[in-house]
């Protein structure tokens, strides 16, 4: 389950979040500063993934993000999350961005917060990435027909 989508610039700012537990404002405020320490100190070449703050559940959480340009797009959610599913739904979630602003940058998510319904782009992404059949894509996908064996000529 995501308990928090967390998206701040290379210096920590953030510039949209959204929680699905209640924190109190001062909580917020300090899980962003803890996952932004966790974070921006991590190397590019190593994995995704980490365990969560102490302030946002420990080893019961795990934080997902992408670093994308001057943005960090951070996914707080419990262990029972697919890692590589979340990392998709980053994905959807900066496309669907994309879409709402002809090629996102921060200054869209500060200054256009309302653009679009902003605030259920995430919903969106979510939507769009439970709509993908995958079964019936693989039914879909059309080969072309095979020569049988007994009219190959040798």
């Amino acid at each position: 389950m995501i308990k928090a989508i967390l998206i701040f610039n290379n210096h920590g700012k953030p510039r949209l979040t959204k929680f699905y537990q209640y924190y109190a404002e001062d909580m917020q405020q300090q899980i962003i500063r803890e996952t932004f320490l966790l974070v921006s100190k991590r190397d590019e070449n190593v994995c995704n993934f980490l365990e969560g703050g102490s302030l946002i559940g420990g080893a019961d959480f795990k934080l997902i993000y992408r670093h994308y340009a001057t943005l960090f797009f951070v996914f707080c959610v419990d262990s029972s999350e697919s890692e590589l599913g979340i990392l998709d739904l980053i994905q959807v979630f900066v496309e669907t961005l994309d879409k709402c602003f002809e090629n996102v940058c921060e200054l869209d998510l500060i200054f256009h917060v309302d653009k679009a319904g902003l605030s259920s782009a995430p919903s969106r992404a979510v939507s769009a990435v439970k709509e993908l059949n995958i079964q019936q894509r693989i039914k879909d996908i059309k080969l072309p027909e095979l020569p049988s064996i007994g009219s190959l000529k040798f």
